[in-house]
């Protein structure tokens, strides 16, 4: 399949609403975790990205993402990876190939910004991808890089929460205000602000504490490295909690795959690890897959929405 052929073989576009759950893909290229790449991603740039983003797009995906760290050290490099492409660079430029997928970070760390410094920025993105901006959080646990970036480290919890209510009063204004523990402003103007009333904030992390933040300040929860089982014992505890109970809006729970799907060679694997996704809770996916080249991974792509659409059961 031709990089091009991989949109042009799909009769009409897609949209998210036709498949029985919303599709995401943890975009290939951007980052290089350890062990977790394919050969050909290491000399891939921004075409190949933007080839996975159009075909994505095409198919039905409802988002696609990109991670951030500013800084690696050295010796962090081997575990944790040192590729990790800007997600606002990254985004400006899908922004312009793409016209509906959404584009979320996955995630920022509050810890390494001001929050106007976030809303200024990515509300600018959102105006640039015509409201099509998902805001990936979360709190960030790599020590090393706060001290690099003189950020503070200890109370970085506590800090996180106030940034994230400052955002959800920030995000969409042109004049911005907020007076909480650590941030405080008013009596200024930023322009432009985010296209959208409202920017979904999801919240990353692996932590009871991470699903408690999602449901009293986020609009939806995007935990990674824990089992379906553990999940599904954490969104039902959580279900039992005022929080719970006084939000506005059903919390977005979405779910990553932890081994790579192979929905061409192995399709009813692919149906048992999302149809476990989505008994623990899911609302939305964010897969990965086995691939061996580009134009692999565009047919996984294909492969998984069909096999979605015929039914996962």
């Amino acid at each position: 399949m031709a990089r091009q052929g991989a949109i042009d073989d799909i009769e009409a576009p897609a949209s998210p609403d036709e498949l029985p759950v919303r599709l995401g893909i943890t975009t290939p290229v951007l980052t290089l975790l350890p062990g977790g790449h394919a050969m050909w991603e290491v000399g891939a740039g921004i075409d190949e990205v933007a080839a996975v983003a159009r075909t994505a797009e095409a198919l039905g995906y409802y988002h696609l993402t990109c991670s951030e760290h500013v800084v690696i050290p050295a010796d962090v490099a081997p575990a944790r990876g040192s590729r990790y492409w800007d997600p606002l660079a990254t985004f400006g430029y899908l922004a312009a190939v793409t016209s509906r997928i959404r584009l979320a970070t996955n995630v920022l760390v509050l810890g390494y910004h001001h929050p106007l410094e976030i809303a200024k920025r990515y509300g600018t993105l959102d105006q640039v991808c015509a409201g099509r901006l998902v805001l990936g959080l979360g709190v960030g646990s790599l020590e090393e890089e706060f001290r690099l970036l003189g950020a503070p480290f200890g109370d970085r919890g506590d800090r996180a929460d106030d940034a994230l209510m400052a955002l959800r009063s920030s995000l969409s204004t042109r004049t911005p205000a907020y007076d909480g523990t650590y941030y405080r402003y008013g009596e200024v103007v930023m322009d432009p602000c985010a296209r959208q009333s409202t920017v979904p904030l999801w919240i990353g992390g692996r932590s009871a504490r991470s699903l408690r933040r999602a449901v009293e300040l986020g609009d939806g929860w995007v935990p990674f490295a824990i089992r379906a089982s553990e999940i599904a014992a954490m969104l039902e505890k959580a279900r039992h909690t005022a929080a719970w109970a006084a939000r506005a809006h059903p919390l977005e729970v979405v779910l990553q795959n932890g081994r790579p799907l192979d929905p061409i060679d192995d399709p009813d694997g692919a149906r048992t690890v999302i149809g476990k996704l989505t008994d623990a809770g899911a609302t939305g996916l964010q897969l990965g897959f086995v691939h061996h080249s580009l134009d692999h991974y565009l047919q996984q792509l294909e492969a998984l929405a069909v096999l979605v659409r015929e039914g996962i059961r």
